[in-house]
């Protein structure tokens, strides 16, 4: 098919697509994309990373309380995925972190590694991060389970009710001021709401236990679904605006 082919409307959806890519990759990075992706985006049009900022010295007795947590989590053996897990997903950041990711569980990777968010979704999820002035040192990531489900498969009620009172503890040792929820079974998890919806609640802050939730997508739905991102950088740049830091000197997607 030649453009002189193509109806306006598909001109105009061809013409968005492309330029949401080349918008996504300022921000997201290429490697997130399709192996096709980075031929859309001129090497120029990337911008320079910007410095984040120095990091704080931790708190002694909360990374205390949360090594105690640790301990008890890795002991824990009131589920079946005990049974089929390789490690313990407990959490990692800083003790007394400002902002809180929240994802679902262990993936495969995460779950030969013990450490959440280094596969394919954590790439992304570092890059969101990074687009917000901040490193991965600087915050805290942990998810509602701590132990992978068979095939990636979604927790099941019993595992949330089981797993849940911890990343609940870790969010009160830390005591952030904003914790975002990535995808819709961390937010149905925090709230305690099989009814919660991303797509509905996504970009305005909750107030829940007296901290600012903020629902946005799963790095995981992001890599299916990359058209959606320029919505998830609208919801970082309110926990940035929100947390008072300085927005890194970019021209974000529009």
């Amino acid at each position: 098919m030649s453009n002189s082919d193509l109806t306006a409307d598909d001109r105009g959806r061809l013409i968005a697509e492309v330029r949401a890519r080349v918008e996504m990759e300022q921000w997201f990075g290429a490697d997130v994309y399709p192996a096709d992706a980075a031929a859309h985006t001129p090497a120029a049009a990337r911008p320079a990373a910007k410095p984040a900022p120095a990091a704080v010295a931790e708190d002694p007795e909360k990374r205390r309380e949360l090594e105690v947590l640790r301990s008890a989590v890795e002991a824990c053996r009131q589920c079946g995925l005990c049974e089929t897990r390789t490690n313990v997903v407990f959490g990692a950041g800083k003790s007394d972190a400002r902002l809180i990711f929240v994802g679902e569980a262990p993936g495969r990777d995460e779950d030969k590694q013990g450490e959440p968010f280094v596969g394919r979704a954590g790439k992304v999820l570092t890059k969101m991060i990074a687009a917000m002035g901040l490193k991965r040192e600087e915050i805290y990531i942990g998810n509602i389970l701590k132990c992978r489900p068979p095939d990636n498969r979604t927790p099941t009620l019993e595992e949330m009710a089981v797993c849940l009172p911890h990343i609940l503890r870790q969010i009160k040792i830390i005591q952030p001021e904003v914790v975002c929820a990535l995808g819709a079974t961390a937010l149905k998890g925090l709230l305690s709401d099989p009814r919660a919806s991303i797509g509905r609640m996504r970009g305005k802050f909750i107030a829940w236990q007296g901290i600012k939730l903020m629902p946005t997508y799963h790095p995981a739905y992001l890599l299916r679904s990359p058209g959606e991102k320029h919505k998830t950088w609208e919801d970082l740049q309110k926990i940035v605006a929100e947390l008072g830091l300085p927005l890194p000197d970019r021209s974000g997607p529009g």
